[in-house]
């Protein structure tokens, strides 16, 4: 539990470090933290980079003291209360664990980790329940008003049972993008467009209709010269009985993120691209439904938009209350195994079930199934069809 110094003393900051000074720790993390520190007692001490002259020019824009090259030196000296990564995801399982056995908690970016395997591994390095140090990934879009307005609608099934789901991210990513090193590679990346942007919509699709069953995928690299998929298809069956398409591609000029679910009583969607608020939520009442019930349903209160500050601002309750926070541990897993799965199903051509993948598994160890001596066959229909 995160303790003050006195019961009659204010609580001491919470004491943050920075990892990865890139475009998503100056976009994201960054204004998230300044924003929360704003109104509670919370510091950045510090922030880690590779590159000297990255972290050095970061540290003098964000007014942060300690620039560091050396993440073990950093947690040594500084002994931050919460890491947040914003590196690659290869990086992640060793940065997150060096961070936890520091003592320090985590929050993320996603993608978590390129395997179950190395999941695991974070999650073995936590401390224990009711204390932590936890490791949470960064899934912003189960936060906000929106969601959880629908999420407490879906759990007391005042719409009625889910019955058909939708799940769509169609975005646009051209050479430029895939000219990062690091990006479009197993190794690196873990995955393309399934792993490192649809699972963003997926993860929300499982926080509102709860555990999946099986899934039936199917996945292609049709346009981009690179080693993993660039679109993928699956279809999923819930536990609920609830039956889900799902979408995943970046070689889509009218970009969209989307999650529609056809209730007994009433469709509700979801049509954004990088965030939501209230208003990019719309609830359709089936016939019969009174118009009454349908504004009960409509009213989403006041609107908080999903967002990384939305999210940081709950793990830090957590973490001062010593609790796990949501998107961590098993509710943070999840995400991935169903990622891990479309990977196994459109590789194999089977349908893959729930808690199938396990030790041993190809697909536990790296998501493309890549166990020694064997690899996937190539994904690029074009040079199929000329053959």
């Amino acid at each position: 539990m995160f303790l003050t110094s006195s019961n009659s003393s204010p609580p001491r900051p919470v004491r943050v470090a920075v990892v990865g000074t890139g475009a998503i720790a100056r976009g994201s993390h960054l204004p998230a933290l300044k924003a929360l520190a704003a109104d509670q007692p919370l510091e950045i001490v510090a922030a880690v980079d590779v590159d000297g002259d990255a972290v050095a020019e970061f540290c003098a824009h964000a007014g942060i003291a300690r620039p560091y090259t050396d993440l073990d030196l950093m947690l040594s000296e500084q002994r931050p209360d919460l890491v947040t990564l914003a590196t690659p995801p290869r990086f992640h399982r060793d940065q997150t664990v060096a961070s936890l056995r520091a003592g320090a908690w985590v929050w993320c970016e996603k993608p978590p980790c390129p395997s179950l395997e190395d999941f695991d591994a974070i999650e073995e390095s936590e401390g224990g329940e009711g204390e932590g140090p936890f490791a949470a990934i960064v899934f912003q879009h189960r936060f906000g008003s929106g969601s959880e307005h629908v999420r407490s609608l879906l759990d007391g099934q005042a719409m009625g049972r889910p019955l058909v789901a939708h799940c769509q991210t169609t975005w646009y990513r051209d050479t430029a993008y895939y000219s990062v090193p690091w990006r479009g590679s197993w190794s690196s990346e873990g995955g393309g467009p399934s792993m490192g942007h649809g699972i963003h919509q997926m993860d929300l699709l499982l926080d509102l209709l709860g555990p999946w069953a099986e899934i039936r995928a199917m996945a292609g690299r049709l346009v981009h010269d690179v080693e993993t998929e660039d679109v993928s298809t699956a279809l999923v069956r819930f536990e609920n009985g609830t039956m889900a398409t799902v979408v995943n591609s970046v070689i889509s000029p009218d970009e969209v993120s989307r999650i529609r679910i056809d209730c007994e009583r009433a469709t509700v969607e979801l049509t954004h691209l990088y965030g939501h608020r209230n208003a990019d939520w719309r609830i359709t009442p089936a016939p019969g439904v009174t118009s009454e019930e349908a504004d009960v349903w409509r009213d989403f209160g006041p609107d908080v938009p999903s967002s990384h500050e939305a999210q940081l601002r709950g793990l830090l309750s957590d973490l001062r209350a010593g609790r796990r926070p949501r998107s961590s541990g098993r509710d943070g897993r999840k995400s991935l195994e169903l990622v891990a799965a479309l990977y196994k199903s459109a590789f194999t051509g089977a349908t893959v079930r729930a808690g199938e993948i396990v030790p041993g598994d190809p697909y536990y160890g790296a998501l493309h199934g890549n166990a020694p001596g064997w690899a996937p066959a190539p994904l690029d229909v074009a040079k199929e069809v000329d053959a």
